[in-house]
């Protein structure tokens, strides 16, 4: 166990601990508990979902919940103001939040500066470092408490707080942060070109923990000509806009009737009803089996036995878009051949007819052609997954990830504790 003494305990501020879409968080959260880093886990949520991942159960990282509501918690937030203000940071932190307050005039940015002041009141005194999963709402909750109590602050970058948050915000909170990491080189270079130094943004893909995945099994040559035995087509994602489930059924609505498939969606999200009431309207629900989220163990059976695999994400109305999406990896690591779009970070991932296939995104015609082609072509599948296997096993390890963050953290690398 590598020699945390330098490090301190950190505490990781998360927006909902713990949730099945997140297991890249609990991945990185379990594997820097295993390096010996001291962690205390604060969450401005508290779950909504019942079951978690076996990774979940691993962590022994203690769990405070901040108040969601502070209207539902008055007298700890206020106890909380109280014992804040008297803070040597207290006024500085106050200047940046009314700040804020004046270009986001929102009862979000006020809750997230009463969460904060319940952070650095109840932070135990041995953290010596805040560390926020998110740029957004975490940072801003880290930035506070941080000011109040006068610790450094750090923050990994995902996705929808990358391309969301306004770039005045962005750019503050990289002046203020010690460092940022974020998990593709589209975000990485886009953080760079807004923070006083690009340095201070570092890569580090999330990467997969192959020990703990099973090597790809044998498929079967399924080629969508018997009814008795579909193509079975996978996909697992929030049901919402970036992720293009209307194009993906409009695509599907597009292929041939006597070509036979079968389409398992999993994963929750706001638009889960309206996507199976489309699917219904296009004659296509008989077809569908909308999962909703489960556990890891039961997502890694459906990659096993999925023939292939599809996520036609694109940019949502609001900017918001995939970062570079852990099942796309996680299906390549299971042998799996993937259809996906040319989208944010999928390209620095998925090479073209090489270890998958890429179409643009937003185009159900171009969509519903690749998946035809994969359908009718067993062995076009085994070529485009065998290669998606090695590349990803090769070039997406948890352990590059992880020595990144141990690096900044005071820890040993894996090559340094090997010695």
């Amino acid at each position: 166990m590598a020699n945390s003494a330098s490090s301190g305990t950190v505490a990781i501020i998360a927006k909902g601990y713990p949730r099945l879409s997140e297991s890249f968080i609990a991945q990185e959260i379990l594997a820097l508990q295993q390096r010996g880093l001291p962690l205390r886990l604060y969450s401005l949520r508290r779950p909504t979902e019942t079951a978690i991942h076996p990774i979940h159960r691993e962590i022994t990282a203690p769990v405070t919940y901040l108040p969601e509501y502070l209207h539902a918690q008055p007298g700890r937030v206020l106890a909380a103001w109280r014992h804040a203000r008297r803070m040597p940071g207290y006024d500085a932190a106050w200047h940046v939040f009314r700040r804020d307050l004046a270009r986001d005039r929102t009862r979000n940015r006020a809750r997230r500066f009463g969460q904060a002041c319940v952070l650095a009141a109840e932070l135990p005194a041995e953290v010596t470092r805040l560390y926020a999963h998110f740029l957004h709402t975490p940072a801003s909750v880290a930035r506070y408490a941080a000011l109040m109590i006068g610790l450094p602050w750090c923050a990994s970058a995902h996705a929808k707080d990358i391309w969301t948050t306004p770039a005045w915000e962005k750019r503050e909170k990289l002046a203020d942060a010690d460092w940022v990491t974020t998990c593709s080189a589209v975000a990485r270079d886009h953080l760079a070109n807004l923070a006083p130094n690009p340095d201070r943004v570092m890569l580090a893909y999330h990467g997969l923990d192959f020990a703990r995945l099973p090597p790809p099994p044998a498929r079967l040559t399924r080629d969508g000509s018997d009814a008795s035995d579909p193509v079975i087509v996978l996909s697992v994602g929030r049901a919402v806009e970036k992720k293009g489930y209307d194009d993906v059924l409009d695509a599907l609505a597009r292929l041939p009737a006597k070509l036979h498939w079968r389409l398992i969606h999993i994963g929750g999200g706001a638009l889960a009803s309206a996507l199976s009431a489309r699917a219904n309207a296009l004659g296509l629900g008989p077809r569908i089996a909308w999962l909703g989220a489960q556990p890891q163990e039961r997502v890694l059976a459906e990659y096993r036995r999925a023939d292939l695999f599809v996520l036609a994400s694109r940019i949502a109305g609001d900017g918001d878009r995939d970062g570079l999406p852990n099942v796309l990896m996680e299906a390549q690591s299971q042998g799996l051949p993937c259809v996906s779009t040319r989208v944010s970070a999928i390209p620095e991932l998925i090479d073209h007819e090489a270890t998958g296939l890429l179409v643009p995104p937003g185009d159900p015609p171009a969509l519903a052609a690749t998946l035809e082609r994969l359908m009718r072509d067993p062995q076009d599948r085994d070529r485009l997954g065998a290669a998606g296997c090695r590349r990803v096993r090769a070039d997406f390890s948890l352990d590059a990830g992880i020595d990144t963050l141990a690096r900044r953290f005071g820890l040993a690398t894996t090559a340094a504790a090997a010695q």
